[in-house]
């Protein structure tokens, strides 16, 4: 973290749909001037300007103009705060270049990445410099991944209470779910799958459930790609298109956490369509159109959902964890906007505030925010974001 900041937060992209997002809601819960000192920044002064009066921040926001295209910018902006918060995606397209200044200067970061492949890179090539300079590099402060890698740590909390240790098999079902993903999310996918066609090792990286944990291989970790009838919860399930992102962070937070969840730990994702044949069709249906996601009728970034889709959207996950004797314990973490934007813009927001302000001493290092933030973070989401883990 850079000591000598003049901010404690930067919103890099504010000008964009999920940075204006994430500055009304800095602006909206803490002001200006307050006990958090933030900025937007951007590639245009006048776009920030008009950004900043549309959501009714304070005229005195301090705006900072910083380009992807202009490394001086870059480098310029990030000696100035003591973390960057960047919703300038896909991040293997725009965010290399911050990843490098911020790791080089002892800055904190936070992104919404979902991009496995680019996250393994930025790991070989900046973990060692962020844990001589003491950056906090922190990604994935989204809808993916913070539900279901906190779901996880949280779940795991209640195992060492309930069954005395944490379980080796855990496995996360989206119960419920209302909102789209945001037009980056689909941005993002695309990238990714034309940087896989370029280069054949990222298709093996990509299929590889520790591709986030260099030098680890664990257990064989189910597909989840194809519609089962899960036997536990007697409905069937189908393939959850995130669980390819989500479950690498889970396994990535383990490491972390120095094997907390075990060696052996396995993990899935699906999505829950219920039971009999109804739900049997469903799953099948959702297999076939490969999740809905990366086709060309979604947003495209800067777009997405009105006010009231983002107010009527939520989400529902359940975990059960399943201990080596058949013991079993449930959590469920539930959010009460629409996942890509509504919700995505808060949990990134509380995460930068999280670790600026409570977790000064975590150390530099590239990070997973459950691995880093723990409880301290579920404390956060559950005030102010509107999140809601419990035991079941």
């Amino acid at each position: 973290m850079n000591p000598a900041a003049d901010f404690d937060i930067i919103v890099y992209g504010a000008s964009g749909f999920t940075g204006r997002l994430v500055a009304e809601y800095l602006a909206r819960q803490y002001g200006v001037g307050g006990k958090i000192s933030w900025a937007m920044a951007g590639r245009s002064l006048e776009k920030l300007a008009a950004v900043r009066d549309e959501i009714g921040a304070p005229a005195d926001t301090p705006l900072v103009v910083a380009n992807a295209d202009d490394p001086a910018s870059v480098d310029a902006m990030v000696r100035r705060t003591k973390a960057v918060l960047t919703t300038v995606g896909p991040y293997q397209l725009y965010g290399s270049a911050l990843v490098a200044a911020c790791a080089a200067a002892g800055t904190d970061y936070l992104d919404l990445c979902g991009e496995p492949a680019w996250m393994r890179q930025m790991i070989d090539a900046h973990e060692a410099t962020a844990k001589k300079t003491g950056a906090r590099i922190v990604f994935s402060c989204g809808f993916d991944s913070i539900p279901f890698e906190l779901g996880v740590w949280f779940l795991q909390q209640e195992a060492g209470k309930t069954l005395g240790g944490p379980v080796p098999r855990v496995k996360g079902r989206v119960r419920g779910m209302k909102g789209g993903f945001s037009g980056g999310t689909a941005a993002s996918l695309k990238a990714t799958m034309a940087a896989a066609a370029r280069d054949p090792a990222l298709v093996a990286l990509l299929k590889n459930p520790f591709a986030l944990v260099p030098g680890f291989e664990g257990p064989a970790q189910p597909s989840g790609n194809k519609p089962m009838l899960d036997e536990d919860l007697g409905v069937w399930a189908a393939p959850f298109v995130m669980a390819a992102i989500n479950t690498r962070n889970v396994h990535r937070s383990n490491a972390l956490l120095g094997q907390a969840y075990g060696a052996d730990f396995v993990y899935d994702e699906m999505m829950l369509t219920g039971p009999g044949e109804q739900g049997e069709q469903i799953a099948q249906m959702i297999a076939a159109s490969g999740g809905g996601l990366g086709g060309e009728g979604g947003p495209k970034p800067g777009e997405g959902p009105s006010k009231e889709e983002r107010e009527t959207g939520f989400y529902d996950v359940l975990f059960l964890g399943i201990a080596a004797d058949g013991r079993q314990v449930r959590a469920s973490v539930k959010g009460d906007k629409d996942p890509g934007y509504g919700s995505t813009s808060k949990m990134i927001a509380e995460s930068a505030i999280c670790l600026v302000t409570e977790a000064t001493e975590v150390a530099g290092g590239i990070w997973t925010p459950g691995a880093a933030l723990q409880g301290r973070l579920v404390s956060r989401l559950q005030a102010y974001a509107g999140l809601t883990f419990a035991v079941e």
